[in-house]
């Protein structure tokens, strides 16, 4: 009887040291906040202007319709996408899942479901900055030609498969477009 009484105060004790050493019942220490790191202030100026790529052309723009609303940055209006003659047959299942979309400067995700939305099918972007790519709620086929769509319906971009899990193709207003796996 002696034996199980001291075998059952040993493991009492056990465990209240055990829970002090894991910090049960105990102040929580925080290491201490790391000081400010001085910067040097950052310096403005001009820029000097860009130089034409070579084979860039230069020259006055083809329509009225200002790029991403900035005055002064126009693009020629886009019209329907030619079909390329290395454009593949696609169906609705080879769309779906998550793709990486480019265009510009945006580098992001779509993503596109069979659940049906307004003017086609369920889409969404994660991770455009372009209100336009970043409003894309639905996709559509029209024979081998993806139309990209925002949530009221208006055409955002148009895409052909170019080879493999890719697709290229143009914004609404002219930028190339492209999304892959």
């Amino acid at each position: 009887m002696k034996r199980v009484a001291t075998i059952a105060v040993v493991c009492c004790l056990l465990g209240v040291a055990g829970c002090q050493r894991l910090g049960i019942g105990s102040q929580r220490q925080y290491a201490a906040p790391l000081p400010a790191t001085p910067t040097t202030p950052v310096a403005g100026g001009q820029l000097q202007p860009l130089e034409p790529l070579p084979g860039t052309v230069t020259g006055e723009p083809l329509s009225g319709q200002p790029l991403d609303g900035a005055p002064g940055t126009e693009v020629a209006a886009a019209g329907p996408l030619p079909e390329p003659t290395d454009a593949r047959e696609i169906g609705r299942n080879d769309m779906l899942g998550g793709w990486k979309l480019a265009s510009g400067a945006d580098n992001c995700m779509l993503f596109m479901t069979l659940t049906t939305w307004t003017g086609g099918y369920r889409a969404n972007t994660r991770g455009c900055s372009d209100p336009a790519l970043a409003g894309i709620s639905a996709w559509d086929l029209n024979g081998k030609l993806v139309v990209l769509k925002g949530a009221a319906g208006d055409q955002v971009a148009q895409l052909y498969a170019s080879g493999g899990d890719r697709f290229s193709g143009q914004t609404a207003t002219g930028r190339a477009i492209s999304f892959s796996r």
